[in-house]
Order: structure tokens, then C-alpha cells, then sequence
């Protein structure tokens, strides 16, 4: 968990502010309809002021503008003076207005711009968390404290748009993909018509690893008109600008009903791949993770340091009797199989390969032992609420091991590890179980393929850093192929492979060997094979020019 003292004061505060290219280009797209009247939510320093009065040069449109920071207000004020743009700017909070307009149901504008401020909902200061709370609440919408404030502000937004009108807004690209953004996507797929994300292979705000996109969304002119969908439109460098927004948004293409519901990840999908994807999704031996194994998180021990430790550490506190061995980085498992010999490698590196668990009273325990546990408190650590709550503080609960882990983050592919020493796994891997029936050797060699890859790029997540996580739900969603055909394997082999060839090259091999016994041509392992490198490459921000 990131504590708020850890946080700099840009982050708190939510400010990435736009490059005036950027707002130009959003506004040219909300201005194009003609509105009377644009909300901007959370202002700053006023530069779509700034790019509204370069677009509305005969200052016919009227704006309403938000910002809480003093000084960011004020010098919007100062800038719709100079210009000459028509503008209420309110030094307040836009939230509070919102809920206050949202009760009196009436839709007040005609567009909506801005940049909202990106805080997780954690930062928020209780008055905020509660309104952010309120608003989910008001538009019927499943709210989670792992939101964040952008979500709320643009639900408000456009419950404040009038239909048929325009937002263009700049977004955090995790609204594609992100659990807590659900809500947000059911809503903006009920209410407009049509979506646009414009999404840049470059990071468009220095000094942040976060990504953003540019939202256009067009509301319904009424609530049972159609819907188009979303459409994902992929742009490297700054050249888009040059030509009309409204040309982009009308000949996109747009996926729309079951393709869209959940994650719109699939709109990154060529139409090719989505029904190759879907028809084998629907093949007999091509199965859903959670028909096939359980997941569960990985030992919680609330102070990884102290419970997980090198060999050094056991044996100046001669801790031998109450050390197990354990797993839970990449590194220390290169290959799918955590067996003795990997075990001691990563001892003989000082790495942390040992997990403490000690079940005897404190005055049971042998005086080296007793000081061990002394440091611990010496850190405080008994007062860690995971460590608090238990008692003794120094047993860790739920110690078991699963023949089959998995790590929560990759970076090219997830893997399946077979657990051969047994050993056991902390909260940043998964134990999996398998159901009745299930080979689990057979599991882990099949999990390296294609179809598997791009569907846990199409189920995961990713930030700034470009590492793909999953989470159980995103996990039980996988897709599994386990071709009847394919009898004969050599789990020793493919981890070998794994330790010695590129990530790319290893699943193109496994991929013929396992989609193929399941009777798909070439070329279409082909397609599925480019779908998962262009989306992993998206995620990592590798343009296609450094993949040739």
C-alpha cells in the first residue's frame, strides 16, 4: 500500500496539466457542434480557456469553469479577462456543485473539456471521498473505494450534458482496462452514442509514468437511441492534431453489445482477430481458468522483511528449525519449475529463500529465537494492523503450499510454475489448486500459448511501469487450452527453453505445438500471435518501428 506521506505534493493534489496542442485539439471537437455553453470541471491554470479562444474567435460561447487551488484560479480568471472569453470561473469545489445541479435533474451545457485531477480515492480528504460516493450513488452505479477522483468528475460531467452534446477530455489510459473505471464504462456506454480513445504509444505528461488518452464522447440524444460503441484509434507522436477531430470520431471503427461489456480492451482488436478469438474461446477443449483450478492469494505475512529471509539471516539466529522454503519473484524462478537445485541457486545468491514460521509461545522458544522476534518488535511490527490482529503477532495464519504458482506481475507473459520442492509462496504469487480431473504437469506446459497470452492481456492491467498484473477474477477469465491430442510433453524441456530463449520466441514454439493439436492453421496462429505482440508492445510503449 502507498501512504500518503510517501506521496509528492503533484500527485496529491491530481495536477498533470495540459499541453496547449492537446486542448486545442479537444476543443476544434466540442466546438464543431456549436455549443452555447462548455463545463470545464477542474480548470487549472486556464489553458482551455486559452484553446477556446482560439477556436471561438467570435467568443460565442459561454464557460463554466471550476478550480479549488487559489492561485490556479485566479490566473484562469486572468486569462478569460485578456482573451476576452465569456466565463463564470467559481474558486470552489466542483463535486459539491455538481451534486447540488445533478438533484435538480436538468442538463446544463452543451460540452464538457478538461483534464481531471488524477488522486486515488484514498488521498481525497473525507468530504470528498464522501460526495465522490454520492455521485455513484446518485446515477445508480456500483461504487469502490479503489476509484479514483477522475472517475467521479467525468460521471458528473456528463450527467450535466446536455443530449446530444459533446465531452472531450483528457483521461488516465487505465479507463480502458481498470476495475475500479467499470462503472464509468457501463455508464458512458449507456448514455452516448458514441465513444472515441485516441491512445498515444508515448507518455504525453513529463516526469509521470502515467498514461493518458483523449476521450470524445457524444450523448444520446435520447436514452433508447443506439449505440455505436467505443472505437480505440492508436497515434504515435503529435501529427493527429493536424487533421479534423470530427473526421477521426465519424470513421473509427466502433465495437458495441457483448464485445464491449466489461473491459474495452477488445476494441484494440482488429474484427478479424475479436471472431477468431471468440470461436476458439467457444471450442470444446478451450476452457475458462476457473473451470479448470481454483486461485487463491499467496501466504499475507504483513511484514515481508522480517518473515522472509537468506540463509545468513537463519543461521545467526538459528532460526534452521522454523525456516521452509519459499518463492515469490520472478527472478527467482527463470524457468516453470521451482525445484531443489533452483532453490539453492537462489540461496547461494542471498536471496530471501527462506520463509519463518514460527507456532510456539514466545517463552517456549530458544533465546536466539526470542531476540529474533525482540527485532522485530524493535520495529514496531507487532503493531502492523496484519501482524496486530493475530495472536501471537509472529505466526503467520494460513501456511500452506500449491503444487501449481503463479506470480501476480509479468512482464512479457504470465507463466504457471510447477512447485516441485512444495515450497511456499508469499501475496505476490497465487497458489493455484487444480479440479478433479486436471493434469497439473499437463496445465502448466499448455499454459504458454497464444490464445492464453492475448487473453491475459485482454483481462489484465497495467501502469506506468508497462508490467502486466492480474488479479484472481482477471485470472479465472483466462483462457486455457488443453488439446485432447496432445499427450506427449516434456515439462523439462520447455523450462529449459524458457530459461534460455526470448519470451516471443518460446511462446511462437508452444504455440504451434499446442494450438496446433488443436487443429489451428498457421495463419491463424499467426493472427493471434500479432494481436498479443501489439498489445503487449502497447503496454510496454514499444513502437512498432524499435519491433522491426
Amino acid at each position: 500500500m502507498n501512504f500518503i506521506e510517501n506521496e509528492s505534493e503533484q500527485k496529491l493534489r491530481g495536477g498533470y496539466y495540459t499541453p496547449e496542442d492537446l486542448a486545442t485539439y479537444i476543443l476544434k471537437w466540442v466546438n464543431a457542434a456549436a455549443p452555447g455553453s462548455i463545463l470545464e470541471p477542474s480548470c487549472g491554470d486556464g489553458i482551455f480557456a486559452q484553446a477556446l479562444a482560439s477556436v471561438d474567435p467570435g467568443r460565442k460561447v459561454e464557460l463554466t469553469a471550476f478550480e479549488l487551488l487559489d492561485e490556479e484560479y485566479q490566473k484562469t480568471v486572468r486569462r478569460c479577462a485578456d482573451l476576452g472569453v465569456k466565463a463564470q470561473v467559481a474558486h470552489g469545489d466542483f463535486l459539491d456543485w455538481a451534486i447540488r445541479k445533478m438533484i435538480a435533474g436538468v442538463p446544463l451545457f452543451d460540452g464538457v473539456v478538461g483534464n481531471p485531477p488524477f488522486i486515488r480515492y484514498q488521498y481525497l480528504p473525507p468530504e470528498a471521498q464522501e460526495k465522490a460516493e454520492l455521485i455513484f450513488k446518485m446515477l445508480r452505479l456500483k461504487f469502490t473505494k479503489h476509484t479514483n477522483a477522475w472517475v467521479p468528475f467525468v460521471l458528473a460531467s456528463l450527467a450535466l450534458l446536455k443530449p446530444g452534446g459533446r465531452l472531450g477530455m483528457i483521461l488516465p489510459s487505465e479507463i480502458i482496462h481498470v476495475m475500479h473505471a467499470q462503472s464509468l464504462r457501463t455508464y458512458l456506454g449507456e448514455q452516448c452514442s458514441r465513444l472515441l480513445i485516441i491512445d498515444p504509444e508515448e507518455i504525453w505528461f513529463e516526469g509521470t509514468l502515467q498514461g493518458a488518452v483523449i476521450l470524445f464522447a457524444e450523448k444520446k440524444l435520447e436514452r433508447e437511441q443506439h449505440s455505436d460503441g467505443v472505437g480505440i484509434h492508436k497515434v504515435v507522436g503529435k501529427e493527429f492534431m493536424q487533421a479534423d477531430p470530427g473526421q477521426l470520431f465519424d470513421s473509427v471503427a466502433r465495437i458495441n453489445g457483448e464485445t464491449v461489456e466489461g473491459k474495452w480492451t477488445h476494441a484494440l482488436l482488429t474484427k478479424e482477430e475479436r471472431t477468431l478469438f471468440k470461436q476458439l474461446c467457444d471450442n470444446e477443449q478451450v476452457h475458462t481458468f476457473e473451470q479448470i483450478a481454483d486461485v487463491d492469494v499467496g501466504i499475507v505475512t504483513g511484514a515481508n522483511k522480517f518473515f522472509l529471509v537468506a540463509d545468513q539471516t537463519v543461521a545467526e539466529y538459528e532460526l534452521g528449525k522454523y525456516a521452509f522454503p519459499m518463492f515469490g519473484r520472478s527472478e527467482h524462478c527463470p524457468g516453470i519449475i521451482y525445484n531443489e537445485a533452483q532453490h539453492r541457486a537462489n540461496a547461494s545468491k542471498g536471496s530471501p529463500t527462506n520463509f519463518i514460521w514460527i507456532r510456539d509461545a514466545v517463552d517456549t522458544l530458544p533465546k536466539r529465537v526470542r531476540e529474533y522476534i525482540k527485532t522485530g518488535e524493535a520495529q514496531r511490527l507487532h503493531t502492523r494492523y496484519k501482524c496486530r490482529i493475530r495472536s501471537p503477532w509472529y505466526t503467520v495464519p494460513s501456511v500452506r503450499a500449491s503444487k501449481i504458482g503463479m506470480l501476480k506481475r509479468s512482464h512479457d507473459t504470465p507463466k504457471l510454475i510447477f512447485n516441485e520442492l512444495g515450497a511456499y509462496t508469499t501475496d505476490t504469487a497465487y497458489r493455484i489448486s487444480i479440479k478433479d480431473g486436471i493434469d497439473e504437469r499437463k496445465l502448466v506446459y499448455c499454459f504458454g500459448n497464444a490464445l492464453t497470452a492475448l487473453s491475459a492481456e485482454l483481462e489484465g492491467r497495467h501502469y506506468g511501469g508497462g508490467v502486466l498484473e492480474l488479479v484472481p477474477s482477471e485470472i479465472e477469465a483466462l483462457q486455457i487450452v488443453l488439446p485432447k491430442a496432445l499427450n506427449a510433453f516434456d515439462l523439462s524441456e520447455l523450462d529449459g527453453l524458457i530459461r534460455e530463449e526470448s519470451a516471443q520466441r518460446v511462446l511462437e514454439k508452444q504455440t504451434r505445438i499446442i494450438l496446433g493439436a488443436l487443429g489451428v492453421t498457421a495463419q491463424q496462429q499467426k493472427m493471434l500471435l500479432d494481436a498479443w505482440l501489439r498489445l503487449k508492445n502497447r503496454r510496454q510503449r514499444i513502437s512498432e518501428a524499435e519491433e522491426d
